[in-house]
Formats: C-alpha cells, structure tokens, sequence
C-alpha cells in the first residue's frame, strides 16, 4: 500500500472526531437512562459469535449481510455481528430462560454489515434499543413505542413521526377472505402482492393477482385517516379479521398522544424481516430517513439437545442514531472549557466538581485561545477569554 492510500479508511467506515464524539457519547446516555427508568437492564454480548446462532435465532435474519470468517479455535464459521437483537434473543432463551416474564432488557452497541442499506453506504453504526421479552400483546407494542419516543426526545431529537404497520397483513388476508393462487404458485404469488404493495404501483397489483387488495394503496397516510378506510375495507373484503389489530392501532395510537405525529402503511415490508403482526418506523425533524424501527416477534427456543425450541413471543425497538448524532453536533455551541495554567490551584478541582471542563498547561507556551478554551483560570475564578 503506498502513501496515498494506506489512510484511506473503507466504504462505509468513518471516524467520528471529538465534537460529534461528545455529542453522542452524552446522547447515547440520555437515551439509555430513559431506557433504564423503564426498567429495562442492560445486557453486553459479544460482537463475534458462531454465525448458526446469528442466523437461526429469528425468521428473516439475512446471513449474507454478516462478515463471516472461520475460527481458527473450534474451526466454526464467525459471524461479526449485523443486528443485536438476535443477540439479546439469545441471551433471553438460554442464559436467563428461568427469568420471570416479561423480562426487559436493553443494549448499546456497533454492528457492522458487508453493504450498506439502499443509497446509504454506511457499513457500521450504532444500534441501540429494548427488547421486552414474553409478551407481544397490545400493552406490550404500546409501550415500547412511547419509551422508544421518549429517548429520542431525551436525546435531543425534534418533530418526531411515527408510522405504523401490518407486517403479516398479507399473509393474514391470503390465508382467510382473499386467497391467492393454490398450491405451487401460492408462496410466489404473495411475494409479489407484497412487492407491489410496497411500490405503490396498483397496475403491477393487478397483474401480480391482487385487485382485491387495491383498496390498501389508500389506507395510507395521517394515521386517523387512514385507519378509518382500513377498517372500511375490513368491513367488506376484509371479512372483519383485521378487528382486533385496528383496535389494537388505536389503543397504541392513544398511548403515543400528542408525542409524536402519527401515520399509517398497513403494507409497508422493507426493515421488517422477522416482524410478526405490528411495526413501527421512527422518524426525526433534520434526520435523513428513519431513526429506528421496532414491532412485535418470535424468538426461537432451544432444547437440551442444542435443537429448535418452543419460540417466545416478543416485542423491541432499534434505534440507529448516527445521523441524529450528526444532526445535533452541527447546531450544539461550542463546549466551554476553563484553561489551567501552570502551577494552578486547588481551586480547579472544585470547579471540576462544579461541572467545568478543564485543560491544564503542560508547557509555558501553552496558551488558553491556542488549546481553544473559552475561560481562564485567574486568582481562584474562572474568566472570559
């Protein structure tokens, strides 16, 4: 590697440097002391694990997404870690499987993919979230969805939106009042529906075989709005098996209040892999694309003999914050700092401990303006520079 290039950091990879470092370091403990005044308790796992427990945990896990190499001890395939929440899963149905239900716990950490996801090129970031494990009822969905608000309002984040969604919705309809194509063809026949619900595109709907389900195309958009055509379908193609869950809608709906704008994609598919019969996306005011999703899950169990166990309903969030993490440094002033300089005082400790940020001189060259502090220490005092 020559001169020109050995610096070069891969695609997708970036340092974060001391502002922006500051910034998230203090957001990302606001977040995660909202988190544990829920009652939510913290867990570590590793960032490599053998990569059949990566992958099998939960239905949807895409392996091909992970970095995967081969462990020279057990001569096992690794896998670096792309989502955590496989993760926590894992540590719920083993190490605490005698815990009492429902168990909450929460995490921090970087995850790191091959690709990144769509127009982003971003390879590694932070995840952070909750997961609240033996349960996926209402009560359940509803609070993770105001304590998953209630971070990022911490954090610092502004004109918050969330958009809610079916993720099952198709499967539930092809299975009772509007079947698709039998047999064979049925599996690819509802991949397409679901595709072309995604992409908006009611005539690729229709060629794909489902006209009967253009009526979702609309229920989209301000969340009462939308939920008050859902139901209208329901009320007809529908066959009313969708009740529970417009119910289940409204009832999150009141919980989240006036925090946060609220909308509606009964469709909507892309980031919810092993999402079962609720999700949600978060948005911020500034934050290009989403902030987090969360929804309600299975984990898979194990047995004695290291095979599929019983699956655990559950329901969590993941916050990515990076890109509020930015958003938030380029508006934050300057932190103040209060120059030392040399032989100063024991008065420095006590302005430490009344929160000042000190920098000490080393040398009697070192100035106050030069190290880039705001304050000096003069006779005791912190003063203006």
């Amino acid at each position: 590697m020559d001169t020109t290039t050995r610096d070069l950091l891969p695609e997708g990879l970036e340092d974060r440097l001391p502002r922006p470092a500051a910034t998230a370091a203090r957001a990302t403990a606001a977040m995660m002391a909202v988190l544990d005044g829920h009652g939510y308790d913290r867990v570590q796992p590793p960032s490599i694990e053998f990569e059949q427990s990566l992958a099998s945990r939960m239905a949807g896990i895409q392996p091909r997404r992970m970095f995967r190499f081969v462990d020279p001890a057990s001569l096992r395939t690794l896998a670096l870690r792309s989502d955590m929440t496989p993760q926590v899963g894992r540590i719920a149905a083993t190490r605490l499987a005698a815990a009492p239900r429902p168990l909450r716990l929460c995490y921090a950490g970087q995850v790191v993919t091959i690709k990144g996801d769509g127009l982003d090129p971003t390879r590694e970031r932070l995840q952070l979230g909750a997961e609240l494990i033996g349960t996926d009822s209402v009560a359940a969905a509803a609070e993770l969805v105001a304590v998953a608000i209630e971070a990022l309002h911490k954090a610092g984040a502004t004109g918050l939106s969330v958009d809610f969604t079916l993720p099952d919705l198709v499967d539930t309809l092809a299975a009772g009042p509007l079947p698709l194509v039998p047999g064979l063809k049925r599996g690819a026949t509802i991949e397409a529906v679901r595709r072309e619900l995604d992409a908006k595109d009611a005539g690729a709907l229709v060629a794909a075989g489902g006209e009967a389900y253009l009526p979702l195309l609309y229920a989209t958009g301000p969340f009462e709005a939308a939920i008050t055509r859902l139901a209208e379908f329901d009320a007809g193609a529908g066959q009313k098996v969708l009740s529970t869950r417009i119910a289940a809608l409204g009832e999150i709906a009141a919980r989240v209040g006036t925090a946060a704008r609220l909308t509606l994609d009964p469709t909507e598919r892309h980031g919810f892999e092993y999402q079962s019969w609720f999700g949600f996306t978060l948005y911020a005011e500034g934050v290009r694309g989403a902030v987090g999703r969360g929804g309600t899950y299975s984990i898979l169990g194990s047995t004695a003999g290291g095979g599929a166990g019983q699956s655990e309903p559950a329901a969590g969030f993941s916050l990515y914050p990076d890109p509020l993490f930015d958003a938030l440094s380029a508006a934050e002033p300057a932190r103040e700092a209060l120059f030392l300089p040399l032989a100063h005082d024991a008065a420095a400790a006590q302005l430490r401990a009344l929160g000042w940020r000190t920098v000490a001189a080393l040398s009697p060259a070192d100035e106050a303006q030069t190290l880039g502090c705001t304050h000096r220490l003069h006779d005791g005092a912190a003063v203006p520079v």
